[in-house]
C-alpha cells in the first residue's frame, strides 16, 4: 500500500509571457537606437532654416563645418584656411567625382562661409550643397 506524501510534487515551471515581453522591449530598443545612429560627419552647429531644404545621400560626401566662431572643420578636424585648401586639393586628386557638404553655423560670419565656398569652386570641385534645416 502507497501512503501519499503530505506534498504534492511539484514541477517547475517556466513563464513565458513576461520572457516575450522582455524579448519584445528589447527588440523595439534595439530597433530604436539602430535608426537613429545616422553617420555624421560634420560638426554639430545651429543650421539655418529654408523652406526648400531637401535631404540628400550622404555617403561619400566630404563635410566643411563653418562655427559661430569663424573655425573651420574638414569632417571633424580643425584646419586652417591653407590647410583647407591642402587637403581638399588632396581629396579631389584622389576622388574626381568629390561631393562637398557645407555646414554653417546661423550666426557664422558669412564672409568665412563664402571663402570656403570659393576655395571649393577654385578647386574644380562642381558638386557642393549646403546643409540647411526644413521649417
Amino acid at each position: 500500500m502507497k501512503i501519499p506524501s503530505p506534498s504534492p510534487k511539484k514541477r517547475a515551471r517556466i513563464e513565458i509571457i513576461p520572457l516575450i515581453d522582455i524579448v519584445f522591449f528589447l527588440l523595439a530598443t534595439f530597433a530604436m537606437v539602430s535608426l537613429s545612429m545616422v553617420k555624421n560627419q560634420g560638426i554639430s552647429v545651429n543650421l539655418p532654416i529654408a523652406s526648400t531644404a531637401n535631404t540628400q545621400d550622404s555617403k561619400n560626401i566630404v563635410t566643411i563645418t563653418v562655427k559661430e566662431t569663424g573655425e573651420i572643420f574638414l569632417n571633424k578636424n580643425l584646419v586652417s584656411s591653407q590647410e583647407l585648401t591642402t587637403q581638399l586639393t588632396h581629396l579631389k586628386n584622389s576622388d574626381s567625382d568629390l561631393k562637398v557638404l557645407i555646414n554653417g553655423d546661423e550666426k557664422a560670419y558669412f564672409g568665412k562661409a563664402i571663402f570656403v565656398l570659393d576655395e571649393v569652386r577654385r578647386l574644380g570641385i562642381t558638386k557642393v550643397s549646403i546643409r540647411t534645416k526644413n521649417k
